[in-house]
């Protein structure tokens, strides 16, 4: 029991911290009214089909973006390695701006037109960093990420040109959504998001081993028998599937995935071993955090919690920056 007691602690914080927030609000809700749940009860409608639905989003996607991040930061040997690393959020922020300057309403499977264009726009960034990775024999990491920024800044001034040239109201929108928000009713959209955030969890954990010899070098990982080739486009091309899922629905939630797995490896070391359960559990709990505080710091206004994210991340980026490198593995 005293070997996983950390995994208990961080196992029973995180589901304390989604249970705990839909109840802070504007309107303090009691547990004698969600444990009822009558439905005239104005309380318990809040709480169950608006505050619970939404932290169970946040939670889904702050873990899926922690482990992402986690994901990257062995693959690339890189401290300051993100979700966002490789261009997935600014395609997808490109297919949702022009969903939303072409006036798409229409739903495909359930999902909006914008929702399914930022999807769409997310495919797109993997698969053209993809095909850049390839076209050179022998791509290292270093070029898969070069081709990530490239996209990244390409589809960035596309994003710049759509908004100049639409009107007031769709930039206002397109601006929106960049910021991004976890505003959402019902539990439809932490379920559309929790089978590619559980898979891609699932394929980490099968593969916690190649990632620790990631961390330490490529080339002792091919001696000690690890296909690295196959296992770099296997991690690239699932985690950051599940990443343009999470940002198609949640919009680009930034630092998410930075923070979290350096703070779990100063609590439970660099093993992805313990690390991967402790970031995935942290990174939920995290979002959930920071949505609660973004919804009610300001009441009866909401900040998005994109921007709040930004505001610690901006921070802990400079810290990370600066601070001596403890593990030359995930050195800068």
């Amino acid at each position: 029991m005293r070997r996983y007691g950390w995994l208990v602690l961080f196992l029973l914080g995180s589901v304390g911290v989604v249970l705990f927030a839909p109840l802070i609000g504007g309107q303090t809700i009691s547990i004698d009214s969600v444990l009822a749940a009558r439905p005239d009860d104005p309380a318990a409608v809040i709480f169950w089909d608006i505050r619970l639905p939404r932290a169970c989003l946040a939670w889904v996607a702050g873990a899926g973006l922690a482990a992402a991040g986690m994901a990257f930061q062995a693959m690339f040997r890189n401290a300051l390695a993100t979700p966002f690393t490789l261009g997935v959020s600014s395609g997808a922020s490109l297919g949702a701006a022009v969903g939303v300057r072409l006036g798409l309403g229409a739903t495909l499977l359930g999902f909006s037109g914008v929702t399914a264009g930022a999807m769409g726009g997310a495919l797109l960034a993997i698969a053209i960093v993809y095909g850049l990775t390839r076209l050179k024999r022998n791509c290292t990491t270093g070029a898969m990420l070069l081709a990530g920024v490239a996209v990244n800044f390409f589809f960035s001034s596309l994003i710049l040109l759509i908004q100049y040239t639409a009107d007031f109201y769709d930039t206002f929108r397109i601006l929106r959504w960049l910021m991004g928000g976890l505003q959402m009713v019902g539990f439809d959209a932490p379920l559309r998001v929790l089978p590619f955030v559980s898979a891609g969890a699932i394929l980490l954990a099968a593969v916690v081993g190649e990632l620790n010899l990631l961390t330490v070098g490529e080339e002792l990982a091919a001696s000690r028998g690890v296909a690295v080739a196959r296992i770099k486009t296997l991690l690239f091309l699932s985690v950051s599937a599940m990443v343009g899922v999470i940002v198609s629905i949640c919009g680009p939630v930034g630092f998410v995935g930075l923070m979290c797995p350096h703070i779990c490896r100063l609590i439970v070391g660099a093993d992805h071993r313990r690390l991967l359960p402790a970031t995935v559990l942290f990174g939920g709990a995290f979002l959930v955090t920071c949505d609660t505080v973004a919804r009610t710091a300001f009441a009866p206004t909401e900040l998005p919690v994109g921007i709040f994210t930004s505001f610690l991340g901006g921070p802990f980026f400079l810290w990370l920056l600066l601070k001596p490198p403890r593990n030359t593995a995930l050195a800068t």
